[in-house]
Parts: C-alpha cells; structure tokens; sequence
C-alpha cells in the first residue's frame, strides 16, 4: 500500500481487533465461531484479517508465547541509529526471524525491539548477527522481574 490510498477500515474491523485481543476461541473452527460473535461467516473474518494485515492495519496476528517457559530466551534490545539510516537498519533489524516489534523512540537510544529465540544462548548469536549486519551495536537488557499487566489497546 502506497501514501496515497486510503485504508478501509470499519466498525466490524474495529469489533474483531478489540475483541480478538482478549483471546482466541481454541476450537475446531475458530473463525466460524468468531463469525457467530460478529454476525458473519468465518471466512470473512479471516478475510478480514487477511486484509487488515495486507493494509498495515495489523502488523501481525499470532499467539504470544512465553518464551523463556518453553526453553527459549527473551530480550529487549535497543540500537543507536543514525535517522538518516533509520529505515534502512529497520529493514535489516526486521529481517530477522527472531526480531518482533521494533519501535522508533525520541531517545539516544531510537530503535527498540524485541528478540525472541528458541534457546537462552541463541540472544548472544542473534545479537552479533545484527551487529555485523548493521555496523552498529546493540543494547542487551534481558528482563530481571516479570510483571503481566494485560496490555489491551482498544481501536
């Protein structure tokens, strides 16, 4: 999708991201009973979906896992960039199956993301792969405390 198209995006749009935040239906047809909540068919909810994806109304739709409980490792990581530069290394920094959610933020430190791994000692690797990708260095800041808050963001 290019600057200049408008996204579509209505009020049943707007029901299934708020209400999918809460939870995923773990049955045999998960979409056909989604599309009982909304009043539709379960093929449109996932076209729906699909759609919003395509758009860039969603970034993603998946589960969030608990990483370090399924023997992985889970870091929050954060890089120096040059704004110049900046979309360039996010391209790169995203290329990376392991890396989720990068943000930009108005701090010395302007890229932050996530890196998730299938063991605790694949971080390191990760990180010195971006590393070498990029030319810059990475801030590890492996989490001490854990604290679930039930982050909903409502549309």
């Amino acid at each position: 999708m290019n600057d200049n198209e408008t996204i579509r995006f209505d009020d049943l749009d707007r029901a299934i991201i708020n209400n999918l935040q809460g939870g995923f239906p773990l049955v045999e047809e998960p979409f056909d009973e989604l599309g009982q909540r909304f009043g539709i068919e379960g093929p449109e909810v996932l076209g729906r979906i699909s759609r919003m994806l395509d758009d860039g109304v969603l970034s993603r739709f998946g589960p969030m896992y608990h990483a370090e409980k399924m023997g992985g490792g889970l870091t929050l990581a954060a890089m120096k960039v040059p704004v110049a530069e900046f979309d360039r290394i996010a391209d790169i920094v995203n290329g990376f199956d392991e890396v989720a959610h990068n943000y930009e933020r108005d701090h010395a430190f302007n890229m932050w993301f996530v890196v998730a791994t299938e063991t605790p000692e694949r971080i390191a690797e990760v990180i010195a792969e971006i590393e070498a990708a990029t030319g810059l260095s990475v801030a590890n800041m492996p989490k001490i405390d854990e604290f679930f808050i039930g982050l909903k963001f409502e549309v």
